[in-house]
């Protein structure tokens, strides 16, 4: 049986991207599996476009995943789009599947988890107890201050040299409006952005900064979006320093919360240090694959 595809539109472009969509269906309308296609509209990353394709276990290796696939490969290539990346975790069906038809591995992930009841709370308090000359941390929840938006934004160039294995190049651009509307974003999924960040004394800018997503009602687990520590500031120790006053005040804000998750580039053996020393336990690996069209 070949399957029916329906294409669908996203009915809510983002400012920075829009989504194209395939439903594959069998005779009797029965859902067999999906396809998401992210086309970046912004001018760095024009030239990317993002796979996020499912089939259901039932039926796998009938064709369903290929036929997703060569309607979202198509639709990349129509609107000028030079490569497709996607993501699986190791050893997967869709690991596996994507190997399989061309694409080749560029960036491998190591996730990472943080039970906060074993929290060492002694130590992790003599972490951010510990003077940082030169340096202070200032936390909010949600939307940057506006006092500090334009430092805040800039200092998201910190992760532009973030190791990333062989994968995509394209920068973020980041502005105050970029900060603000991802804030957002959170915020109307029912979630909680916190952000601590280290300032530096002398002129009050943002040296580096750390992001925490929990969970709306608090429960469950949260997860790092980014650590990242501007290249004129790094040698004192701030990643560290700030990771750690965010679980200080994560474990105490939300005491419901179980754990806290994170996920590193395996090249970036600094973060995977300072994971490893603040007691986060690996969970699993995924990898991120590329088809250049």
């Amino acid at each position: 049986m070949t399957p029916r595809l329906t294409a669908l539109t996203d009915p809510a472009p983002g400012p920075h991207g829009r989504r194209l969509a395939w439903l594959a269906s069998d005779a009797g309308s029965v859902p067999l599996g999906t396809a998401f296609l992210r086309l970046f509209t912004d001018p760095d990353r024009a030239h990317l476009a993002e796979l996020d394709l499912h089939v259901h276990p039932a039926e796998r290796r009938g064709g369903v995943g290929s036929r997703l696939l060569a309607a979202a490969v198509a639709a990349a290539r129509d609107h000028a789009r030079r490569r497709l990346v996607a993501g699986a975790e190791d050893g997967s069906p869709g690991a596996r599947f994507l190997t399989a038809r061309g694409f080749r591995t560029v960036l491998t992930l190591r996730f990472c988890r943080l039970a906060l009841a074993e929290v060492d709370t002694a130590a992790l308090a003599g972490i951010v107890g510990r003077p940082h000359p030169g340096y202070r941390l200032e936390s909010w929840e949600g939307t940057v201050p506006d006092a500090l938006a334009a430092t805040f934004a800039a200092s998201r160039r910190a992760l532009d040299d973030m190791p990333a294995g062989d994968a995509d190049p394209a920068r973020v651009a980041w502005d105050v409006d970029r900060v603000r509307a991802a804030a957002k974003a959170v915020a109307e999924r029912g979630d909680l952005l916190h952000t601590v960040v280290a300032v530096d004394v002398r002129d009050g800018a943002i040296a580096g900064f750390t992001e925490l997503v929990i969970p709306g009602d608090g429960t469950g687990d949260g997860r790092h979006y980014g650590t990242g520590v501007l290249p004129e500031h790094r040698g004192h120790g701030l990643g560290r320093w700030m990771k750690a006053e965010s679980i200080r005040q994560a474990r105490g804000r939300h005491p419901d919360l179980g754990a806290l998750l994170t996920d590193t580039a395996d090249g970036n053996t600094h973060m995977r240090r300072i994971n490893d020393g603040l007691g986060y336990r690996p969970t699993h690996t995924s990898h991120q694959y590329r088809l250049d069209l």
